[in-house]
């Protein structure tokens, strides 16, 4: 494809509407995505249960956002 015709592609996806844009970018990035798979599918669905049965016990430990933040910043700059 040539840059005149990704700018043209670019240009006329600008004058969508905004929920139009948004349907557009999503198909964009899950064409990025390779084929699924199917187990780590399964495997996350049991992750996420596994978690919010420890929320709902009360034995989950959690932290507010400002902790997370934190946490998370400490993490990147030691990258």
């Amino acid at each position: 494809m040539t840059a005149h015709a990704l700018e043209k592609i670019r240009s006329e996806a600008l004058n969508l509407s905004e929920s139009e844009r948004a349907d557009l970018a999503h198909s964009l990035v899950a064409s990025l995505d390779g084929a699924s798979d199917h187990g780590v599918e399964k495997a996350w669905d049991a992750e996420i249960r596994r978690r919010l049965a420890e929320i709902d016990s009360g034995t989950a430990q959690l932290i507010d956002r400002e902790e997370f933040r934190r946490r998370m910043q400490e993490r990147m700059s030691r990258s």
